[in-house]
């Protein structure tokens, strides 16, 4: 069985979340399956190994799931990017457009180095407004994003076309 396939088999569907209408692909099932994660981890380095990667950048609060065990597979620095108020140190901030009002996301100032090679890593991509958020706080700091990657994409909502402008790099494990 492919990867794929035991990463459909195992994302969960919850109709109606968080509002009517939705169905919410809830990926914690994996995270009770030790082998599929470890998986899943060995996957996203062998796709990483070769390429010139400074650090990976997760985005709160999944994000941080396999971005961060990432990072220490390819021997890599993991940068937080939080919501609004999460982070204690100096930060600079990005505010975006969510469906119904604003979001902000931050960032420490040190977080990344002038031409450090980013790559950015979530959960899901939808319409691609977090992850343009990520971009933005990291190329405030001198970063260059040299990818993206999710484990599920809802390709109906376009997020990869709003992310096309940021870095044509974009791979999602999954694709719905």
């Amino acid at each position: 069985m492919t990867l794929e396939d035991k990463l459909k088999k195992t994302i969960r569907d919850v109709p109606d979340f968080p509002r009517p209408g939705i169905m919410f692909k809830d990926i914690s099932p994996i995270m009770l399956d030790s082998e599929l994660s470890s998986e899943i981890i060995e996957h996203l380095y062998s796709m990483y190994k070769t390429k010139q990667i400074d650090a990976v950048a997760g985005i709160e609060s999944r994000g941080f799931l396999f971005g961060y065990p990432l990072a220490i597979r390819l021997g890599v620095p993991f940068i937080l990017i939080r919501k609004e108020g999460k982070l204690p140190y100096q930060k600079i901030s990005h505010s975006y457009e969510l469906e119904y009002g604003k979001a902000v996301v931050e960032m420490h100032v040190d977080a990344v180095a002038k031409g450090q090679r980013i790559l950015v890593h979530d959960d899901l991509l939808a319409t691609g407004g977090s992850a343009t958020a990520a971009a933005q706080l990291i190329k405030k700091c001198g970063g260059v994003i040299c990818g993206f990657n999710f484990l599920v994409s809802l390709d109906f909502l376009n997020g990869k076309k709003v992310l096309n402008k940021e870095c044509e790099s974009i791979i999602s494990l999954i694709n719905y």
